[in-house]
């Protein structure tokens, strides 16, 4: 049914009565809000809240850092991209315990780092894995000893020999088989660092945080290192946490991470985006617009949520967004009269439902409230967002435009 005229942009899609097979594929995943479960109740082994950072003191001190959080669930990769100098580093280091905490809480494995003590803090760090994009190698040793050090730190240690053993196959697993004995300065740039992701593995750790773990490494090598990923997360259940520029890896994350001027300003369920681009397809708007590219308009969709009572859309007001609802019912109220001093029920909205979706490209104003019945979350898309998206994708706009204006 629609609410939507050509002077109107609050627009009710019903969803189709045979979408039964698309939501219960959707309803598997639930998107990870950029504002994290503050429980701390231990199921992420990886839980950041609210966690600023400054470099320098004085009047030399500066903010890198601004009220980040983010949890990391077993068998999770999560690539965190951005701009140099976004932060993305040094809040990498503050989950690897090689920053202290000034502001905000870290839980690792459940441990709260900020003032843990020493002790505490060694044994955390004995339980993560650690890739730097310096590969740090001992340039005295060779390939298989560098990876042992991993292993020699453990409490509990196996012998020399199964130590050896192990380091000889982690190594093998990232085609360095025939270079064991082999010494650093016999070894290429993405030999060193192949070594280096074999110590940062080895001893099977339960969190790996890795930074640029693949930027020097050729094609097949990258492959080798990303499986080698796959199947630590999906076999141990490890959280892994990557920091890159490097897209040739962006398939094997579970999440996208994106850090902006200090600030996870996105966090996208992959999976989830994927639906949602097929869960977008069913608007009219889009109906002619590709799977794949509807895919990336979603990563770029805003999750909330609101309580019964939130007010989501106010009459009046710029139509500048447009609305999905993912779970939830929300009620669609109009005036009653042209002094507007009441409104009615004009319909009702649930899971899969759409409204305002031609404001991204007319911005008329709001034609009727829209607010929660019941705990609903909905994904949106701002005008200037949408607009970045279909920078330089010509064909998407004309597509939308041809759909919205072929009245």
């Amino acid at each position: 049914m629609s609410h939507e005229n050509a002077q109107t942009n609050v627009h009710a899609h019903d969803a189709d009565a045979s979408r039964s097979a698309t939501d219960k594929l959707f309803r598997r995943f639930k998107s990870k809000s950029v504002e994290a479960d503050r429980s701390f109740d231990g199921s992420a082994l990886i839980d950041v809240c609210g966690i600023n950072h400054y470099f320098g003191t004085g009047d030399a001190r500066k903010q890198v850092l601004y009220d980040n959080n983010l949890q990391v669930q077993p068998g999770e990769i999560v690539i965190m991209t951005g701009q140099s100098g976004s932060g993305k580093t040094t809040l990498l280091t503050l989950i690897g315990t090689i920053r202290q905490i000034q502001q905000g809480e870290i839980h690792i494995l459940g441990q709260p780092l900020r003032d843990a003590r020493p002790h505490e803090i060694n044994a955390v760090r004995k339980r993560l894995g650690f890739i730097f994009q310096a590969h740090n190698l001992f340039g005295s040793l060779t390939a298989l000893q560098n990876v042992r050090m991993a292993l020699e730190l453990q409490p509990a240690k196996a012998s020399r020999s199964a130590q050896n053993q192990r380091c000889s196959e982690m190594l093998t697993a990232v085609g360095l088989g025939e270079r064991i004995n082999y010494k650093p300065k016999s070894l290429s740039g993405g030999q060193k660092q192949r070594v280096a992701v074999a110590r940062g593995l080895v001893h099977q750790p339960e969190i790996v945080l890795a930074d640029e773990p693949t930027a020097a490494l050729d094609k097949d090598s990258v492959r080798q290192v990303v499986e080698l990923f796959q199947r630590e997360a999906q076999e141990r259940g490890t959280a892994i946490v990557i920091v890159t520029h490097d897209n040739r890896i962006l398939d094997v994350a579970d999440r996208i991470v994106k850090m902006d001027f200090g600030n996870i300003a996105q966090d996208t369920n992959l999976d989830e985006a994927a639906l949602l681009g097929k869960m977008l397809k069913r608007c009219e708007v889009f109906s002619q617009v590709s799977v794949s590219t509807l895919t990336t308009i979603a990563r770029k969709m805003k999750r909330d949520e609101h309580a019964p009572g939130d007010r989501i859309v106010t009459y009046g007001d710029v139509g500048d967004r447009f609305y999905m609802i993912r779970e939830g019912e929300v009620v669609v109220s109009q005036p009653r009269d042209a002094d507007r001093h009441e409104f009615r029920e004009v319909a009702r909205l649930k899971e899969g439902d759409f409204f305002g979706e031609t404001a991204l490209l007319t911005g008329q104003t709001r034609n009727a409230h829209v607010d929660a019945l019941t705990d609903t979350i909905t994904y949106s898309l701002d005008a200037q967002t949408f607009n970045e998206v279909i920078a330089g994708q010509k064909s998407l706009e004309e597509e939308v435009r041809s759909t919205v204006f072929s009245e």
